[in-house]
């Protein structure tokens, strides 16, 4: 059985490249260039000539091939065209989601299967199980990593039976404090790597920075929305805890967003670009004035406005449920597609690392509804939700 590892240059999937060449596999590096564009990265950063370096003495201290790969136009349409789309139309896109399904298990699973591979590697914190159904078909399980702190699922939330059918990660069983140990016993010269940060492939970014070679700044007004408008508009009087009777009006009235309008607050400070901001963001705003941080509760790129709020725990900045379009909902288990008017609980998660939130989901026809125990700070158009079974994830969906 060959193989082929991603290697990063990082020590996950070096430790990954080690263990199957332990284990007798025929295994071979296959390091892929995505990005060399500097314009808005920070210094030192993910640089790819030097990431490239270190998987090739990685490799060499292994003892398996080395391949390079150029996949950075793929990755320019694929992942960071998508990146500015999202941006541009007001949403907060999530490339790490994308760079795996549309690049790892994609474009660089082509690239590693015309090398004569079976199987492509990676360094993720997860797991892949398998059994057979009734009818004889392999069916193929995403399970959360077995380090609590550095469970990667999330990020293959978008994949597919096929693409899980030639996928392996095996340091899925391990922690992070064994992978370095696994390392350093070996000598590998990524032991004491630190890990990447920032946007898959292309590192940390200033945003605005790096948004500004496509999108143009343009000024607007800031918007603060004082706590005393909920209490008068009687905003969120189901973000209670628990589940109700839910009734389908009900599940619109759950899940929608309110649309601020800028005579309901009052102009503290100016911005420049509504397209350059996210839900729940505290920096980068530079408006003093509060006793609290104040937080980004909604932008609206029609008006190019921002909206903020005083205080982490302000109510603008929670919301009881969300709905993703039908079209966007994705299953990984295709056998446990819902149907409308189906209605499961799931654990649900709305960005990495977040930890599972209980939930009930609702199947209609115009799409699937997420309605939690408690509610949810910062839920943003854009993002990946996804649902769990235990420690299996079954689906994903883009908020809408």
């Amino acid at each position: 059985m060959k193989i082929a590892v991603g290697l990063s240059g990082g020590v996950d999937s070096s430790v990954a490249a080690l263990l199957l060449k332990q284990a007798g596999y025929d295994v071979i590096a296959m390091f892929m260039q995505n990005w060399s564009d500097t314009t808005g990265t920070l210094h030192g950063d993910c640089e790819w000539e030097e990431e490239r370096s270190v998987a090739e003495m990685v490799a060499r201290k292994i003892g398996i091939p080395f391949h390079f790969v150029d996949l950075s136009s793929v990755y320019r349409k694929r992942v960071v065209d998508y990146m500015f789309a999202e941006y541009e139309h007001g949403r907060t896109p999530n490339p790490d989601v994308m760079c795996n399904s549309e690049i790892k298990f994609e474009a660089f699973l082509k690239e590693a299967l015309a090398l004569g591979a079976d199987f492509v590697a990676t360094g993720h914190y997860c797991r892949k199980e398998s059994f057979t159904n009734s009818e004889g078909k392999e069916i193929f399980r995403i399970l959360a990593g077995s380090d609590p702190n550095k469970d990667q699922s999330y990020f293959l939330c978008q994949l597919t039976q096929e693409q899980l059918s030639r996928a392996l990660f095996p340091i899925g069983h391990l922690l992070k404090p064994e992978v370095r140990r696994i390392a350093a016993e070996a000598g590998l010269p990524s032991a004491e790597k630190k890990d990447s940060q920032g946007i898959c492939f292309v590192g940390k970014v200033d945003l605005p920075v790096f948004l500004q070679q496509k999108l143009a700044p343009k000024e607007g007004d800031v918007v603060e929305i004082f706590r005393d408008f909920y209490k008068e508009n009687d905003f969120f009087k189901y973000n209670v805890p628990g589940y109700e009777v839910i009734c389908d009006s009900l599940l619109d009235e759950l899940s929608a967003k309110y649309r601020y309008k800028a005579e309901e607050g009052k102009i503290i400070g100016k911005h420049q670009g509504s397209h350059f901001y996210t839900i729940g963001q505290r920096k980068g705003l530079n408006i003093g004035g509060h006793v609290e941080p104040i937080f980004i509760i909604e932008t609206d790129v029609v008006e190019n406005l921002i909206f903020v709020g005083e205080g982490q725990d302000h109510p603008g900045l929670y919301r009881k449920g969300l709905l993703i379009q039908r079209e966007e909902c994705h299953w990984i288990r295709a056998d446990l597609k819902m149907e409308p008017g189906d209605v499961r609980d799931y654990l649900v998660r709305i960005r990495y690392r977040q930890p599972l939130q209980r939930a009930r989901l609702f199947m209609r026809e115009n799409g699937l509804y997420i309605i939690f125990d408690m509610p949810q700070r910062g839920i943003t158009d854009g993002q990946f939700a996804a649902w769990y079974d235990a420690d299996e994830m079954i689906g994903s969906g883009v908020i809408s």
